[in-house]
């Protein structure tokens, strides 16, 4: 069922901090798939959540779900060839405390975590900038202003929220998080992946930082109609961009106090 032996890591990060920029690197390593958003939380959770239904308080049969929730992450990469696996799901670590504790219960031989670090002002611009050249973003449907759809993506349920709570929590799991900053990736990536396989315990593999790739895992590439154009489109050489877009003087003020 699946390759048992096989290492599972979860990549924790804000949107637009370079996520799609380190799966094109590390999956240049034929052993190695960083996935895009990942549904396996959610499966994991979902299958958790029928234990809270009259059908099965009537006939508590807690190990025979307890064997589905065991393997759930095999049997979802099975036919996924790599020997690890850096997936990348929402909350990871705490958003919800109880996602944390269900990983640890149900995938037997551990996980550790790999955390992208990026300025939250950096990650509004970055925003900014996408949705502005991207007319089918997203983001757009929020509202007119640059206030309108920043203040939207700051929900509270939303993806940026969530991850935040996840890497504040990471920091009290300093033996099983790997921390990377966006900056640093851009100004010296082959020294950040050099550090990132000692966490791994793995020999190193000779990165290309020039000439990538667009994400394509097993055969399977992002569909950003459902997002907006360019939402997952990176250039083809590591590189700090240049961005001149200034985030609103409301929004500065009102979440610059928090720091990743």
């Amino acid at each position: 069922m699946g390759n048992q032996n096989r290492k599972l890591l979860f990549l924790i990060a804000l949107p637009r901090s370079g996520n799609t920029l380190f799966t094109s690197i590390i999956n240049q390593n034929p052993e190695i798939a960083c996935t895009a958003n990942s549904v396996t939380l959610e499966i994991m959770k979902n299958l958790f959540l029928v234990k809270t239904t009259d059908t099965f308080k009537n006939f508590s049969d807690h190990k025979s779900l307890d064997n589905i929730l065991d393997n759930v992450y095999n049997l979802y990469y099975k036919n996924w060839p790599q020997k690890i696996i850096i997936d990348r799901g929402p909350a990871l670590t705490s958003a919800n405390p109880g996602n944390f504790e269900l990983l640890q219960k149900h995938f037997k031989p551990g996980f550790k975590c790999i955390v992208l670090l990026r300025d939250l002002m950096e990650v509004f611009a970055s925003y900014m900038k996408w949705y502005t050249e991207n007319p089918d973003s997203f983001v757009n449907k929020f509202g007119r202003t640059d206030e309108e759809k920043l203040l939207a993506l700051m929900n509270k349920d939303g993806a940026i929220v969530k991850e935040i709570k996840s890497i504040q929590n990471a920091y009290h799991y300093p033996n099983m998080c790997h921390f990377i900053r966006y900056n640093d990736m851009v100004a010296n990536p082959e020294k950040v992946f050099q550090e990132l396989y000692k966490f791994l315990d793995e020999p190193y593999y000779p990165h290309y930082f020039e000439n990538l790739k667009q994400i394509k895992i097993n055969d399977i590439e992002y569909d950003d109609t459902v997002v907006g154009k360019n939402m997952h489109t990176i250039r083809p050489i590591v590189k700090k961009q240049t961005n001149n877009y200034i985030v609103p003087k409301n929004i500065r003020e009102r979440y610059e106090h928090i720091k990743i």
